[in-house]
Formats: C-alpha cells, sequence, structure tokens
C-alpha cells in the first residue's frame, strides 16, 4: 500500500505539472513561439546532462550515440517530439488551449489505431466502437466548425507516431532518452533560433526579467515531470498509470475553458462529448482486459523519453 501511495503522489505530481504547461506558455506568450521551442530544447538538454553526469549514465548515452540503428530511430523519435512540442507551444499562444487538450484526448485513440496500422494489431468490438465514435465526432465538429482541427491533429500524430518508433527501441530511462533526443535535434533547433533572431530578435531575453527566468527554467520543468513519472511508473500498476495519463488533458481543458475563458461552438461541443464517450469506452475495454491477464504477464510500461506530453 505503501509504494502503491507513493507511486500516486508521483504520477499526480508528473501529470499535475504536464497539465500546468498551458500556464507555463501562457506566462510566456510574448515570446515567440519558434524561439520558446528553441530555448526549451537547449535549456532541457543542459538539465539533462547534469542529471545524467550525476546519476553516472553517460555509458547509456554513448551506448546509444554509437549504435546507427538505435540512434536513427532516437533521431526520428526527435523529429516528432520536436513536432509535437512545436504545435503545442503555437496551440498555446495562438488562444487555441481547448484545440490542444484535445489532441491528448484523441492521443489513445491515435495510439489504438497506429497499432492496427504498423503492428497489424487487430481491435475488439469495443475498441473499433470508440474509434468510430471518436472519428465520427471530430468529423462533426469539422464540417459544423468548417474548419480542421489540425492543432489537436497534429498533437495527436505526432505524439502517437513517437510512441510507434518507441516501441522499437529497447527500454531507456527517460532522462537517458530525453538527453539523445535533445542532442540530436539541437542543431534544427539553433538554425530555428538563429533564423527566428534575425527576424525578429531574441524575443526571449526582452521582456522583462520574469519572462527570461521562465523561459530559461523550461528545460527544468520538462526534466522533472518526467523524472516523476519515472518514479510512478516503478510503484504503480499499467492500469493505474493508464488513468492518471488523462489529467493533462482534462487540466488543459479546465484552464482554457474557465480560466482563459476559450468558448466552444455547439459543433465543437458534439466533438469533444464524442471523444470523451468513445475514452469511456476505450477505458471500459481496457479494465476488462486487466481483470483478464494474469498480473504476472501485465507488460511493463517501458520508460522512454517523453510522456504528454508537452
Amino acid at each position: 500500500m505503501g509504494k502503491t501511495r507513493s507511486g500516486l503522489g508521483y504520477g499526480f505530481g508528473a501529470y499535475f505539472l504536464w497539465g500546468a504547461f498551458p500556464l507555463y506558455f501562457t506566462l510566456v506568450a510574448a515570446v515567440n513561439p519558434f524561439e520558446i521551442v528553441s530555448w526549451r530544447v537547449v535549456t532541457a538538454l543542459i538539465v539533462c546532462l547534469l542529471i545524467v553526469t550525476i546519476t553516472r549514465r553517460w555509458s547509456f548515452v554513448v551506448a546509444i550515440l554509437k549504435n546507427p540503428k538505435l540512434l536513427a530511430a532516437f533521431a526520428l523519435a526527435s523529429l516528432l517530439l520536436y513536432s509535437n512540442w512545436q504545435i503545442f507551444v503555437i496551440g498555446v499562444v495562438s488562444g487555441n488551449i481547448l484545440e490542444t487538450s484535445l489532441g491528448y484526448f484523441i492521443n489513445p485513440l491515435f495510439t489504438v489505431l497506429f497499432g492496427v496500422i504498423f503492428w497489424r494489431e487487430k481491435l475488439n468490438v469495443l475498441q473499433w466502437i470508440a474509434v468510430c465514435i471518436a472519428g465520427a465526432g471530430v468529423l462533426y465538429s469539422t464540417i459544423s466548425y468548417g474548419q480542421v482541427p489540425w492543432i489537436a491533429l497534429g498533437l495527436a500524430v505526432s505524439f502517437g507516431l513517437y510512441g510507434v518508433v518507441h516501441q522499437r527501441i529497447p527500454n531507456v530511462d527517460g532522462v537517458t532518452g530525453l538527453t539523445v533526443e535533445t542532442f540530436v535535434v539541437l542543431p534544427l533547433s539553433l538554425v530555428q533560433a538563429v533564423i527566428v533572431a534575425s527576424m525578429v530578435g531574441i524575443t526571449g531575453l526582452s521582456h522583462g526579467a520574469g519572462v527570461t527566468v521562465l523561459v530559461l527554467l523550461s528545460g527544468l520543468l520538462t526534466a522533472a515531470p518526467l523524472i516523476l513519472f519515472g518514479e510512478a511508473a516503478r510503484r504503480l500498476p499499467l492500469t493505474y498509470l493508464g488513468f492518471l495519463q488523462f489529467m493533462t488533458p482534462v487540466f488543459g481543458f479546465l484552464f482554457g475553458y474557465f480560466i482563459m475563458h476559450e468558448t466552444l461552438s455547439p459543433g465543437q461541443w458534439v466533438g469533444f462529448i464524442a471523444v470523451w464517450i468513445a475514452l469511456v469506452v476505450l477505458i471500459a475495454d481496457m479494465l476488462r482486459q486487466t481483470r483478464t491477464i494474469p498480473r504476472s504477464r501485465m507488460p511493463v510500461q517501458p520508460i522512454t523519453g517523453q510522456i504528454p506530453l508537452d
């Protein structure tokens, strides 16, 4: 019981921090969104290098860098991660926080769908029902609103594909994975920073000390929930983690709707409600399968380089 309790504490801490990212990026919204992501990559890499040094994990990092196939997989994962971060920041600073939350609500459904596409997994009836309900809801929302929710779809697709890539990577702890991913994508982020600076200047350092400090803390804020999640994953069953993951989009939705006062059209509400119903169906199926699988045969949760993400 003590192990589970502490695991829940770590899990709540991790997903609370991930769920607070819309608030964080709102506070630094004066900074160019492309520059924000560049700062995040650089500062996250610095924090990860410090942690790797303190915890003596350099051998794991070097082993990945020396393995061409593994490095190629991490390179692809890093591009997907970078895209996910960029889409999320653009969504928040452009006033589309609710749509970013929708992206992470539908992400589990995309994960199921990608399992069919890439691993030829077979869906049961409940899983197909969930996918169809969510798909119909998003389609109806798109038609009624007259605009494709590209931010939500971009987040769901990029993170879903990120998970697909990581399924081909041996278990790697989160800090090591994030270290390699930020190292690989560092050149791209620096080029992006130079381009932004040449066009609008270095905005991250020109909006007062408070904003500058927040920008420089982005790396720590990226690594902290990842470490907490790693501790939670070592203490909790996979089912618990499956439920906790929905804290992130819930926090995002509540923040966008009640704090930032974003609004939804009737058609968009239909889309959200359809996705929520689909998730209830998916969770019910997950619980059903959990009861039928012996605990000793439950899959072990891999600790990879990123979780909701953001």
